[in-house]
């Protein structure tokens, strides 16, 4: 399987490129600082999110947070599964734990982002 590149944002969101959407999430560390999530917001197909902004919140046993867009652009998709199964980011954070899909206004803001090892560096700093 070919390595798909993530790159992250210093407040634990990641994006991922396919053709010319980018999928979001949260990163392993922050669903794992999270513990148990048990209820997302999402915004709605259609709307407009901007890099650095709010654009939902993820709650769980312990705390709600919310959750920054890393790159700006408009919601292509978004995740209904977690509707029902909010867990899912739990058990698959960088996979089927998806949170939306972003036709980027700027796709080169994703070169912006943190690779793997600069993502590291910052979960390291904050452990």
């Amino acid at each position: 399987m070919n390595s798909v590149e993530i790159r992250y944002n210093k407040t634990h969101e990641w994006a991922r490129k396919e053709g010319d959407v980018f999928v979001v999430g949260i990163s392993d560390y922050a669903q794992n600082t999270l513990s148990d999530v048990v209820y997302v917001e999402l915004p709605a197909v259609g709307d407009e999110v901007t890099r650095g902004e709010s654009f939902g919140v993820v709650e769980s046993v312990k705390a709600a947070s919310d959750v920054y867009a890393p790159l700006s652009g408009k919601v292509t998709a978004i995740n209904k599964t977690l509707d029902n199964a909010p867990e899912v980011i739990n058990e698959d954070p960088l996979g089927d734990g998806w949170l939306i899909k972003v036709q980027a206004a700027d796709p080169a803001e994703w070169e912006q982002l943190l690779d793997s090892q600069a993502y590291a560096d910052v979960v390291a700093a904050e452990g």
